[in-house]
């Protein structure tokens, strides 16, 4: 890997919330449960590692008991410039889905394109792209 990959603890809803970041960016994803690795701090089938490969990369796991989970503040994730407009549009109405836009993905007054939303799972998206893509 040359980047840092973003990890999310998820309150329990691991396995639903990386189905959907694949149902929306595509690519492979890897599941392994807390009893795959031994753990028994949680339920057997609870996610302990999952990771999604391909354009979009991300990986998390549930929150084992006492850990803390997901909460985005004063931090995006940013798609800026990561595809082809029409597939940036299609992303961001994707993650808009029983979430929240913020800005919603229009031009912008400096030319470049851009919106930001927060996912059904609090995740918090910056999604764009400069003129004449």
């Amino acid at each position: 890997m040359t980047a840092p990959q973003i990890y999310v603890s998820f309150p329990g809803n691991a396995r639903e919330a990386l189905s959907f970041y694949r149902d929306v960016f595509g690519g492979e994803l890897a599941l392994h449960t807390y009893q795959d690795f031994g753990r028994s701090d949680g339920p057997g089938n609870a996610i302990a590692h999952g990771v999604l490969s391909g354009v979009v990369a991300l990986a998390g796991s549930d929150a084992g008991a006492g850990e803390t989970t997901v909460r985005f503040e004063g931090m995006m994730l940013s798609l800026l410039g990561t595809a082809e407009p029409a597939v940036l549009h299609e992303w961001f109405d994707k993650l808009a889905d029983g979430g929240s836009v913020i800005d919603p993905l229009t031009p912008k007054p400096w030319g470049a394109s851009d919106g930001q939303v927060v996912d059904r799972y609090g995740l918090h998206w910056l999604v764009g792209y400069e003129p004449g893509l």
